[in-house]
């Protein structure tokens, strides 16, 4: 597969991603139980993509030191996501309302710091 067109794909699943879970605020005022459970669910799946887009992306860049500061970004937010299932998993709004606000933070600079190297094309050259 070409580097550049998988490396492209990566890129438009996390935008995507983070787009979704950038709308998903409105959706934590739960109020039933099938509801905590489908948005934990769409919280797993959206980590798993991200997890392995992320990873994907932050092996092309050749600079160690620009893999090593978006993998500490990175391990950010997936401490934050893992924080905010937990806090779905207990069913708790204002908990899951603060660890969302947390999560969408670190997504924010996990982007903020893509956003520059994605435009230097698929080696990522520094």
């Amino acid at each position: 597969m070409d580097h550049g067109v998988e490396l492209k794909g990566c890129v438009c699943r996390i935008k995507n991603c983070a787009v979704e879970l950038f709308s998903m605020e409105e959706d934590l005022v739960i109020d039933d139980e099938d509801s905590w459970d489908l948005v934990g669910q769409d919280l797993r799946l959206k980590a798993t993509f991200l997890y392995i887009d992320l990873s994907r992306v932050i092996s092309c860049y050749e600079s160690e030191e620009h893999k090593n500061s978006l993998s500490v970004l990175a391990n950010k937010f997936f401490y934050s996501m893992d924080e905010l299932g937990d806090a779905v998993k207990s069913r708790s709004v204002p908990l899951t309302q603060v660890c969302y606000n947390d999560t969408a933070d670190a997504l924010r600079e996990v982007v903020a710091a893509l956003v520059p190297s994605l435009q230097l094309g698929p080696h990522l050259e520094e």
